[in-house]
């Protein structure tokens, strides 16, 4: 079987592997994040609005600092990630923490076999949708969990940034989802000192594609904003320019990072 119909496997295998790195990191900041502090950005928190007693579906949620965040401010939580060590640690986090948070392993396409319920709302952020091939299933499966009058919020790094080199000194990959895309990378983003080497397959969905994908199933774009920086310090030759905005430091805000939707199901 090729790389690419092998995709699920060999991306499974580098998320379990960087599970352990990231749960130990500072990005993450496990200490922080057990005493009381939240996970969640502006970007985000503005489309969601007041989730008190709302119930939430989290997709792709790694080890489930976020879905745990959403249960602090009030919401009925259940995260979804398909790393088996991601919501293993999730699982014993909410428990420490006594929140309500459930937690289901699973791939996002697989879901529906393993979850029958609707939600108020179907959130996911930041690296999400790019390790998935088909945007379209993607959002049929949104539609799928979404309740008539359910909103659908995300926050994720603009496709123009995942165009650039690791350095972001030229352009080798297309804009659109030409093909799947063939990585290896040494260390994480959330400790590029980790010193271990992990294979992943990943695919780039234009703006187009992933808002066509929605409208398709029924929701209607209430909101789409584009951001010239990104809320975390993840990639090379960033600087920050106010306290959690950073940038690539030879492009400042030239290019676009992270864009956010919030769509409404009809």
């Amino acid at each position: 079987m090729d790389s690419e119909n092998n995709y699920l496997q060999i991306n499974l295998k580098s998320w379990n592997e960087k599970t352990d790195i990231h749960i130990k990191s500072e990005f993450y900041d496990m200490k922080g994040f057990l005493d009381g502090k939240l996970s969640l950005n502006d970007i985000e928190m503005k489309l969601l609005g007041d989730i008190k007693g709302k119930s939430i579906l989290h997709l792709q949620c790694h080890f489930g600092q976020d879905t745990i965040s959403l249960s602090r401010l009030g919401a009925e939580t259940t995260g979804v990630d398909f790393s088996e060590k991601a919501i293993e640690n999730a699982l014993n986090i909410a428990k420490e923490l006594k929140v309500n948070s459930k937690f289901i392993c699973s791939d996002i396409y697989s879901l529906p076999q393993h979850l029958d319920e609707k939600f108020d709302i179907v959130f996911t952020s930041y690296g999400v949708i790019g390790w998935l091939p088909d945007i379209t299933k993607w959002a049929e499966v949104i539609s799928h969990f979404l309740k008539p009058g359910g909103i659908f919020v995300m926050a994720e790094f603009h496709p123009v940034v995942w165009m650039y080199d690791d350095n972001f000194e030229k352009i080798t990959h297309s804009y659109f989802n030409a093909k799947p895309i063939f990585e290896t990378e040494t260390g994480s983003y959330a400790d590029r000192n980790a010193g271990h080497t992990t294979s992943c397959v990943v695919w780039n969905h234009s703006l187009s594609e992933v808002i066509t994908s929605l409208m398709h199933q029924g929701l209607t774009i209430s909101d789409f904003i584009e951001y010239a920086y990104s809320p975390y310090n993840c990639f090379n030759q960033t600087s920050e320019i106010e306290p959690g905005k950073f940038v690539i430091s030879h492009f400042g805000n030239k290019i676009p990072m992270v864009f956010a939707i919030r769509a409404v199901k009809t």
